[in-house]
């Protein structure tokens, strides 16, 4: 958090230096704004010809302060890399070709008739840019949260008499076992196995014993 506002404080004035630049004189007395863009890129090098804003110098430095802002909503480092990158680089490629213009060389006097703030403002720009690219943490990325873990069910309460109480599952809560391999007692019933019928024969009770 900490490294991300300081970061972005860094992006925040080298942007604002970088963007005003053109608004400066760069060499002598001329502004940065009244540098074609398209002379950086031509063999004919630096002209004398004014140009309207948007094909000046400012264009480029406009595109940075705009990247430097992209970065600083999405707490993204790569565009401001690219637009402490496309400060310098114009900067660095301004001097190339005025260099070329002038001799193949630059100079810096007291009386202003040489390189002024605006060449100052654009370099040093791009390098706060580059710092705070380089400072920024940029967006933490969470790991993502592991799966949960599916809990057992309970098992089943035991009950208090074990196996072989209560439960009218246990084999042991009919009686024991008869003699026909059936459950049950061995008294006559209608779960139980019948008694032997007696062969001897029952004494027969006359009238005059009585």
């Amino acid at each position: 958090m900490v490294r991300n506002v300081l970061g972005g404080v860094l992006a925040v004035l080298g942007a604002a230096g970088a963007v005003a630049s053109p608004f400066r004189p760069w060499y002598a007395a001329r502004l940065g704004r009244e540098y074609r863009l398209p002379d950086l890129f031509s063999s004919g090098g630096i002209t004398a010809a004014h140009p309207n804003l948007l094909w000046s110098l400012f264009l480029p430095f406009l595109l940075a302060a705009a990247l430097t802002l992209l970065g600083l909503l999405t707490r993204l480092r790569t565009p401001v890399l690219l637009a402490g990158v496309l400060a310098l680089g114009f900067a660095v490629l301004w001097a190339v070709r005025a260099a070329q213009a002038n001799g193949d060389s630059l100079t810096l006097a007291a009386d202003g008739s040489g390189l002024r703030l605006g060449v100052a403002g654009a370099a040093g720009g791009g390098v706060l840019l580059l710092l705070a690219a380089g400072i920024m943490a940029g967006r933490v990325r969470r790991a993502p949260a592991p799966p949960p873990v599916p809990v057992p069910p309970p098992p089943p309460p035991a009950s208090a008499g074990g196996p072989d109480g209560d439960d009218w599952r246990a084999p042991a809560s009919y009686g024991p076992t008869g003699a026909n391999g059936t459950y049950g007692s061995s008294r006559p019933g209608p779960y139980g196995s019948p008694e032997p019928e007696p062969t001897t024969p029952l004494p027969t009770i006359r009238p005059q014993d009585r």
